[in-house]
């Protein structure tokens, strides 16, 4: 009798051991799918997310040049190679940098090219052709030059993939650059193939 129940008992441990770890087993498998469902959920909106900022950074640049300007405002206006750009804002920003932008027009009777205006920086030129990243800005009391702001890849806050501008055309164009110190309230502006104009800055 005691061999019996002694097998009976060991046959119920087994049992019950064995249900246990088909549960945990069970439960371990359903965190995992549980996980990777999620990272997979994740994952593709997370992606998407990631580019739809981009996206949303690209055109956040490309209406910053004309949204949120006024263009009936001049405060600098400087031809060059049949061509005039007007400056309608200069304005200092919370993020530490100076935003400039305008609108370029082509006053002649035929297309130009606009690939001069991303200067001569060959890291600049590969990674933003046809741009205005050639644009500077110069502190002449504190003696200093700026550069049009870029990322850790070299490409610049600022518009690019301009093509050739056709005759009679006006095109929108912005220009990020570090901001000088708050006390530095004028700066004189180049973007390459136009005259130097200066600015006064605002904000």
């Amino acid at each position: 009798m005691s061999i019996r129940r002694s097998t009976k008992s060991r046959r119920a441990v087994a049992a019950v051991s064995l249900a246990a770890a088909l549960a945990l087993a069970v439960t371990g498998c359903g965190t995992d799918g549980g996980g990777k469902t999620n990272d997979a959920g994740s994952s593709p909106s997370s992606e998407p997310s990631e580019s739809s900022d981009g996206d949303k950074g690209a055109k956040q640049e490309d209406t910053a040049a004309g949204d949120n300007v006024d263009p009936n405002v001049k405060l600098a206006e400087v031809e060059g190679d049949g061509l005039t750009l007007v400056v309608n804002q200069v304005k200092r920003d919370s993020g530490g940098f100076v935003t400039v932008q305008g609108q370029i027009t082509n006053d002649s009777g035929q297309t130009r090219n606009t690939s001069s205006w991303a200067g001569s920086e060959s890291a600049i030129l590969a990674r933003n052709p046809n741009s205005v990243a050639g644009a500077t800005l110069v502190d002449k009391a504190g003696k200093k030059r700026y550069y049009v702001l870029r990322d850790t890849e070299n490409r610049c806050l600022c518009t690019t993939s301009i093509p050739p501008l056709l005759a009679g055309k006006t095109i929108p164009v912005f220009m990020q650059f570090p901001a000088p110190p708050s006390t530095t309230t004028e700066v004189d502006f180049t973007l390459p193939s136009f005259a130097t104009a200066s600015l006064k800055i605002s904000g």
